[in-house]
């Protein structure tokens, strides 16, 4: 039987030390840290459990994202093709600092692909 690529990206403890890295990336990005600014550490903390799970339950793995639908969640942001690509960029360059192999790199941005449209409003 062949593994989850919950399982295959090493867990819960794995995922989520690549989202605080992620988040870092992003948090730091001259382009998209705006859509950070004004979150306080608890908030910011929220977000990273928030996208640990939803990572968890789209691989297999028994969390459950408990946050708001992706439209919802990114409504009214603004965010434009230029911003996702930049957090793409930084999603790919987490996942390379990790050496996450490609096959299972490949997985995870094709879920992440699916959500372009729900988010990108420009």
């Amino acid at each position: 039987m062949q593994k989850t690529l919950y399982e295959r990206l090493g867990g819960y403890d794995s995922i989520a030390l690549v989202v605080d890295y992620f988040l870092g990336l992003q948090f730091a990005d001259k382009q998209v840290g705006r859509f950070y600014v004004g979150h306080s550490t608890k908030s910011k903390r929220r977000l990273r459990q928030l996208i640990t799970e939803m990572i968890c339950e789209v691989t297999g793995g028994n969390a459950k994202y408990m946050g708001n639908d992706m439209k919802t969640a990114h409504s009214g942001l603004g965010i434009t093709g230029s911003d996702w690509q930049v957090t793409v960029n930084n999603l790919t360059a987490t996942l390379d600092k990790f050496k996450v192999p490609q096959k299972e790199k490949d997985e995870l941005l094709a879920i992440v692909a699916g959500l372009r449209a729900v988010i990108v409003e420009l």
